[in-house]
Parts: C-alpha cells; sequence; structure tokens
C-alpha cells in the first residue's frame, strides 16, 4: 500500500498548530463560498423600489440553495472524511476510488435537481409562503440557479477532497475563484444590464461553474497527491453505502436547515406577512456569515482527526476534540457579544428600509442570544463525522432542528404575547437543548473511552 506524503501526515507536529493552518485558509474559503448567496442579497435588497419585497423572494428560495447544498454533503461529506481515514491508513487506492465513486453521485443528484426543479418549482415556492408580490422574484432566481446546480454540486462536493489531501490553500482558491467572478458579475448584470434577481442567480451560476473547473482541473493534475481518475468513478455498492451513509448525517444537517427554513417562512407569512419573511432571510444571511470560523475550524479539525483515529493516534484525536471545542464556544461567545452591540449597522447592510430594520433588531437578538450553545452541537457532530460514526451525527441533526425545532416554530408563535417573536425563540431554544445532548453524548460515548483507553496499561 503506498504511503500519505509527510508533507501532510496530520500525525506529526503539534495538533493545533495543523488545524489552525487548516482552519485559516478553509474558514475564508467557506466564508468566501457563502459570499456567494450573501452578495447576492445585498445588491437585491437594494434595488431601488423593489428591494424588499426583491430580497423576500430571493428568501423563499433559500430551502431550494439548501437542499441543493445538502446533495453535496451527502456525496461530499460522505466521501471526504472516508477518503482521509483511508489516507491516514496509508491505502491511497481505495481513497481514490471513493473520490471517484463520489463524483459519480454528485452527477446523478445534478440531473435529477434539474429535473424536479423544472416540474415542481413553482407550487414548491407557493408552499414555502410566496404570495403574489413575491412569487415572481422567487421564480426568476430559482429555475437559473436550479439549472446550473451541477456547478455549484462539483464545487462544494469535490473540493473536500482537496482539503483531505491538506491542500486547504488549494481549497480556499476554489471558492475565492468563484466569488471574485460573482463580485464582479452581480452589479453588472443587476443594475448596468437591468436584469434584476435574474442577474443575480446568472453570476452565480457562472462563478461557481469556474470554481468547478478549478476543482476539476486540480484534482486531474499533477499537484493533487489522490487524483480524480475515470476508472475510479464507476459505482460499487459498498462503496456508495459507506459515502451515503456518513455523508447522511451532512445531507440531514442541510435538508433539516431546509425544513426549518420553510416551516419558518410559512409561519412569518402567516403571522407577520412578507416584511417578516425579509427579516428572515437577513437574519439568515448573518448568522451564515457569522457562522464561518466555527464551521472553519471544525472542518479543518475533520481530516486531521480522521488521519489519527485511522492512524490510531487517539492521544491527538483527543486533542483536537478540545482544542476545537474552546475556540468554537469562545468565538460564539464573542459574536453575541458584537451582534448586541451593533445589530441596526449589521441589518442595514442588507437592507436599509426603517420598517425592517425596525422589525429585526429584537429579532436578531432573541435570535443569536443562545448561538454559544450551537458551537458546542459544530464540536460534537464534526467529531462524530470525522471518526465515521454516521448513526450518531445523523441523530443530532434531526433532533435539533425536526424533534425541537420545527414543533417550537409552529407552536410559540400560538402563545399569546409571544406571536410572531415565538420563530426567533424557536432557534435560541434548540440551541441550548441540542448543544447539550449532541456535546454530551460525544464526551460520554468518544472523549472519555478514548481517555480511559490511553491510561490502561
Amino acid at each position: 500500500m503506498a504511503k500519505a506524503t509527510s508533507t501532510h501526515d496530520f500525525s506529526i507536529g503539534s495538533v493545533w498548530k495543523i488545524i489552525v493552518r487548516m482552519a485559516i485558509p478553509m474558514t475564508l474559503a467557506q466564508l468566501i463560498n457563502i459570499l456567494y448567496n450573501v452578495i447576492d442579497r445585498m445588491y437585491i435588497g437594494h434595488i431601488e423600489g423593489a428591494g424588499t419585497l426583491a430580497l423576500t423572494g430571493l428568501g423563499l428560495c433559500l430551502p431550494v440553495i439548501s437542499a441543493v447544498m445538502a446533495f453535496s454533503r451527502l456525496s461530499g461529506m460522505g466521501g471526504s472524511p472516508l477518503c482521509a481515514i483511508e489516507r491516514g491508513k496509508g491505502d491511497l487506492h481505495e481513497a481514490e476510488m471513493l473520490m471517484g465513486n463520489s463524483f459519480t453521485l454528485l452527477l446523478i443528484f445534478a440531473a435529477g435537481l434539474t429535473i424536479f426543479g423544472e416540474i415542481f418549482l413553482q407550487p414548491l415556492m407557493y408552499l414555502f409562503g410566496a404570495s403574489d408580490s413575491t412569487i415572481g422574484y422567487a421564480m426568476e432566481y430559482g429555475r437559473i440557479y436550479l439549472a446550473g446546480n451541477v456547478f455549484v454540486l462539483i464545487s462544494l462536493g469535490m473540493n473536500g477532497f482537496i482539503n483531505a489531501q491538506g491542500f486547504a490553500r488549494i481549497g480556499m482558491a476554489t471558492t475565492l475563484v468563484g466569488a471574485v467572478i460573482n463580485i464582479i458579475l452581480d452589479p453588472i448584470f443587476i443594475f448596468l444590464f437591468h436584469w434584476g434577481v435574474k442577474g443575480a442567480a446568472a453570476a452565480t451560476v457562472i462563478a461557481q461553474g469556474c470554481s468547478a473547473l478549478w476543482v476539476l482541473l486540480f484534482l486531474t493534475g499533477k499537484k493533487a497527491e489522490l487524483k480524480l481518475r475515470v476508472r475510479c468513478m464507476g459505482l460499487e455498492a459498498k462503496r456508495v453505502g459507506r459515502i451515503l451513509s456518513l455523508g447522511f448525517s451532512g445531507f440531514v444537517m442541510a435538508m433539516t436547515n431546509s425544513i426549518v427554513q420553510v416551516v419558518c417562512n410559512s409561519v412569518l407569512a402567516s403571522f407577520g406577512g412578507d416584511l417578516y419573511v425579509g427579516v428572515m432571510t437577513v437574519i439568515g444571511s448573518i448568522r451564515e456569515v457569522v457562522s464561518m470560523p466555527v464551521h472553519g475550524i471544525t472542518s479543518a479539525a475533520e481530516p486531521v482527526l480522521g488521519f489519527n483515529y485511522g492512524a490510531k493516534r487517539n492521544d491527538r484525536v483527543l486533542q483536537a476534540i478540545r482544542f476545537v471545542t474552546c475556540v468554537a464556544v469562545g468565538y460564539s461567545v464573542g459574536v453575541w457579544v458584537l451582534i448586541r452591540a451593533i445589530p441596526g449597522p449589521m441589518i442595514s447592510i442588507f437592507n436599509d428600509d426603517p420598517a425592517l430594520i425596525s422589525a429585526a433588531i429584537p429579532a436578531l437578538n432573541l435570535y443569536f442570544i443562545t448561538f454559544f450553545m450551537m458551537a458546542m452541537q459544530f464540536a460534537g457532530q464534526s467529531t462524530f463525522l470525522s471518526l465515521g460514526k454516521s448513526r450518531q451525527a445523523t441523530f443530532f441533526s434531526i433532533f435539533r432542528k425536526v424533534i425541537i425545532v420545527v414543533p417550537l416554530t409552529i407552536l410559540l408563535p400560538r402563545i399569546p404575547g409571544i406571536g410572531v417573536q415565538g420563530v426567533f425563540l424557536a432557534e435560541a431554544v434548540s440551541n441550548v437543548v441540542g448543544g447539550l445532548c449532541c456535546f454530551g453524548t460525544m464526551v460520554l460515548t468518544v472523549y472519555l473511552p478514548m481517555k480511559i483507553g490511553l491510561r490502561e496499561p
């Protein structure tokens, strides 16, 4: 069996330094990736005379975007941790086979999503809370985005295989290339060509196409240790089962996000109208941005955890868990302080309508009040995922979103005196319950048994 190169051997050197070295470019990469959609919302929210309604229409498409990302995770987050584990064992052939099978799955998912969108997009938009005032904007963005979803799937799903090999800077460049193109094209298409929402969608698809090309060029090039080869793309049932089993957790996380967005938009449309759907779009955009460093540090830890777990270096696995947890929780507390200090300016980045800002400030403060507890969920979830424990990772994805958030989102607004604020309170409650349960289970079933095992002679 071939061995991993020493340059990217995660069993050598300081664990926290390796994670930080990986985390900086990976965090920037994920932040840049989020900018694809966030920048769209920033420009759309400032379209003269139609910004608020257009922003609301785009917000109605967020469940669709989450669904596309879910399928990228099903294959990418399923294959790349397994790839890291096999690389840690020294079996580079199996690592390449896993990569090739993951790529084929992404192409199949892309074709299915395009067909599904053409048939069912309009009824879905009405189901998600669209009104006659916002349906046009939602359809314009959704149709173009789904038509180009193959580029989104490849750029997001395959980038994890670059990071799994230790090339975090190349992974960052994947998203940087697309983001720069998106930033340039957005104002041209939206304002200069007067394409509005359609221009934002077109800019996003073109930019993701460039990112996808970058990924493919690297993974088929000379620098990659593990290469994307045609002979590895033939689906094999056992490998596909392993990929889908582990990736199901990330899939569920993204799909439950989609479900929650649908339920929130529907309830908000009933209790607060189009204005509050716009408020949730802004809050969701802020959350995506401020969550990125937490996602970055946990994503950077995943290949390190997986490699050392495969290499049977449990002492280094424990070090990584401790470091990630402390950094994630500390950062999240800082974010909460910042949001409490300057909520208005953060909201006005996306829309400067006084009515929307007035409604969004109390909602934002309530939504983020327990954000630091969510960091514990991230830490526990990434540990389970990195070590191939798909059942636990999947359960806690479902538990927080489906079992806690969805029922509370439906029930709390109906309590006298709470009303529309119940939608934002539901998220705060779920952070506490979900974070404690996920992290506590990880400590009891992973961390403590490993620690005890190291003490035994």
